[in-house]
């Protein structure tokens, strides 16, 4: 009974970190779900279990979602109840793995440190949390012996999303650390075998295996991991500094030292892996941490949001290691937890906060600019976007957004030179060529931007006002 409580006190907590997300618009890239051509056709239930999409099974809950209604609150509804359905499961979870006073501590902690906020707030994050959800489903029926279960929940989770292809590992873990089951040796081995199939499959679905940005190599990608592993724990035990887009180029020296000490971590926790003491659970949040945090450029160096099945195996770190602390500053740890949760959620509510939060982290990131530059008053975002054009001069995309601030402050003579350079820069880039057709400005496109002549063409149809 008290353990019953205490889930539902914990759900509750959540609600009330994060429940002011049921408020906040579309941010960042979540209007593309309006228009998604596949998502908003009835049929199109169909194309997202098509070879080309990743995460089937969370767009086919988009599909489901647009077909109830399109307004941001189902979308955010959607994401706080699978958090809730998560905690329940994660607290349960932790109550069979871990001392009591430990459990509640871990509990608390993925319930509602501010590090969840991201994967919460952001629609698209959906299927980080689903993820997550079938991921700790199919742990507690791993301890619970069903371990084709357990399979079975881990391909749903594999289906919601690819990067966490690293949890059969930590089921290996697990198993080696406590019970060393034979009877375990198959399901796991189906288990790799799924994930391996998945890695494949998100490797034909992007051409490449990547959704990397431009300029970012594998081992650059990879070499900059170590700085970003840093930084989530670093945001774990101080919780300051959360941003949608961090900045976290360092030079080459600093990011192998950052590697360095993540080794050194991981070669310490091995030599208390066993019985899941501590050691156990920093190799696991290390584990499941690899797929985003490896050789595979992912769209950005860190997102916050990749903590969230991690935390579990840190949150339970946490539990051990403060499990006989002080009982009034553990409750004080917990209410600015919440306090803080709540803080960063209402950064979620509109776009100027969440790019100005944005901006400040990271004043050597162009996109941060660029996207605030769009919400604020035009005399503001020129300032950002001639910042953002001194950070990259040589970006044709920064030009194109220079030239619409110009449009916007009433300066059109300085929008037509900004879009030439854009031009100057990337002979075929469509918007740059569609605001000059706006200005009256016709340039020749030059051989080899065929798809950039089609939807030039386009602009030529009656009733053709505004960019797609």
């Amino acid at each position: 009974m008290v353990a019953l409580r205490f889930r539902i006190l914990l759900v509750v907590a959540a609600l009330l970190a994060f429940g002011g997300a049921l408020w906040a618009p579309f941010q960042f890239d979540d209007p593309s779900l309006l228009t998604d051509v596949p998502l908003n056709a009835p049929a199109g239930w169909r194309h997202v279990f098509s070879a080309t999409q990743s995460g089937p099974l969370t767009y086919l809950s988009f599909w489901v979602n647009l077909r109830i209604s399109d307004a941001p609150w189902t979308f955010h509804l959607v994401s706080l109840l699978l958090h809730l359905a998560c905690v329940w499961v994660a607290s349960g979870l932790f109550l069979e793995l871990l001392p009591v006073r430990a459990a509640w501590l871990a509990a608390a902690v993925f319930a509602f440190h501010p590090l969840q906020t991201e994967a919460v707030a952001y629609v698209l994050a959906r299927a980080t949390l689903l993820a997550a959800l079938f991921c700790l489903l199919s742990l507690h029926y791993w301890w619970q012996g069903r371990r084709w279960w357990s399979f079975g929940l881990f391909l749903c989770a594999l289906l919601a999303k690819e990067e966490v292809a690293a949890f059969p590992l930590l089921l290996a873990l697990l198993e080696w650390s406590t019970r060393r089951n034979r009877q375990a040796v198959w399901p796991a081995v189906a288990m790799a075998v799924a994930s391996l199939g998945a890695g494949l499959r998100t490797i034909y679905a992007t051409g490449s295996g990547v959704g990397g940005p431009a300029g970012i190599t594998s081992f650059d990608y990879f070499s900059y991991q170590g700085v970003a592993i840093l930084r989530y724990l670093q945001l774990l035990l101080v919780p300051m500094g959360f941003t949608v887009d961090a900045e976290v180029r360092v030079a080459p020296l600093m990011a192998a030292l950052a590697w360095g000490v993540i080794v050194v971590i991981a070669l310490l926790a091995w030599r208390t892996v066993r019985a899941a003491q501590p050691g156990f659970w920093v190799l696991g949040g290390l584990l499941l941490l690899l797929p985003s945090s490896s050789i595979f450029p992912a769209g950005d160096l860190a997102a916050d949001r990749r903590m969230y099945l991690p935390l579990f195996c840190f949150a339970a770190l946490f539990g051990m290691l403060m499990r006989k602390a002080n009982a009034r500053l553990l409750w004080g740890y917990g209410v600015l937890l919440l306090l803080l949760s709540v803080a960063q959620t209402r950064v979620w509510l509109s776009p100027e906060s969440l790019w100005m939060e944005a901006a400040r982290h990271s004043p050597g990131k162009v996109r941060p600019k660029r996207q605030l530059a769009r919400v604020v008053h035009p005399l503001q975002a020129v300032e950002l976007m001639e910042e953002a054009k001194r950070l990259a001069p040589d970006d044709a995309a920064v030009a194109t957004d220079l030239g619409l601030t110009y449009l916007r402050a009433g300066k059109p003579e300085l929008a037509l030179g900004e879009f030439e350079r854009a031009l100057r820069k990337d002979p075929c880039l469509f918007d740059a060529l569609w605001n000059l057709r706006r200005m009256s400005v016709v340039k020749p496109l030059p051989a080899g931007c065929a798809w950039t002549l089609r939807q030039t063409e386009l602009l030529t149809q009656p009733g053709l006002s505004s960019a797609p």
